[in-house]
């Protein structure tokens, strides 16, 4: 949790090491992780270092219970995989090929929002104490990955912020130009700045910036835009 607040936060090492560190808490002989991308596509994102694993994981994107915990929200168990044989075939095939008997989803939730699924594999049925200290890891999990996204996120906020501050400032600056060169009210100078930008199929902060670094004589724009009139 400490590491998802520097600035180099890494989501795929947070994984990894949860990954690790379930199997070496926990009754299991491996472990996985499946998370959503922004589109909302599961993909195989961590795994512990078994042979055979991470594409045991990776098939588990299209059938298994890691897929559906992620779409139900809740954790699928499946005590006895060889009882699956005929809901997840592929899955359930290369499971026991792998040597596990059991598969546990555990979601990655944070109240109504799942955003992945963290997979236990044994070589029998996980004890329900386990279980719910998997659960417990998953949860802080998803609360580094969602902090993560949020930052990613409030930072093109403020980027489109900014952006939109910048421009209000040119706008000013052009509408002065304009209601100095046609001798108009400041707000008869943003109708025709305005005017202007729409019969141009120009954004209204490009016009802007143009009038008021001289590259757009102010005359041009009041001539065309009356000219619409």
């Amino acid at each position: 949790m400490a590491d998802t607040l520097v600035d180099d936060y890494d989501v795929a090492d947070l994984l990894h090491v949860l990954a690790q560190r379930c199997v070496e808490l926990f009754e299991v002989g491996a472990a996985g992780l499946t998370l959503a991308d922004e589109r909302g596509s599961l993909r195989a994102l961590a795994s512990s270092e078994q042979d055979g694993l991470r594409e045991l994981v990776k098939l588990g994107v299209d059938e298994g219970p890691g897929v559906e915990c992620f779409r139900s929200g809740t954790a699928v168990h499946a005590a006895s995989i060889g009882a699956y044989t005929q809901r997840w075939p592929r899955f359930a095939a290369a499971a026991q090929r792998a040597g596990f008997a059991s598969v546990h989803a555990l979601p990655l939730r944070l109240r109504g929002l799942t955003i992945g699924a963290l997979n236990l594999f044994g070589r029998a049925s996980v004890p329900p104490e386990d279980l719910e200290l998997a659960q417990g890891l998953a949860d802080t999990a998803t609360i580094g990955i969602l902090q993560e996204r949020a930052i990613r996120r409030g930072e093109v906020r403020s980027d489109q912020l900014q952006s939109a501050l910048t421009s209000r400032v040119v706008i000013e600056q052009a509408k002065g130009v304009l209601s100095v060169s046609g001798h108009l009210s400041m707000a008869d100078a943003f109708a025709v700045l305005r005017r202007y930008s729409r019969s141009h199929n120009a954004r209204l902060g490009e016009v802007a910036r143009s009038l008021a670094e001289r590259e757009l004589d102010p005359a041009v724009v009041l001539t065309r835009a009356y000219g619409k009139n």
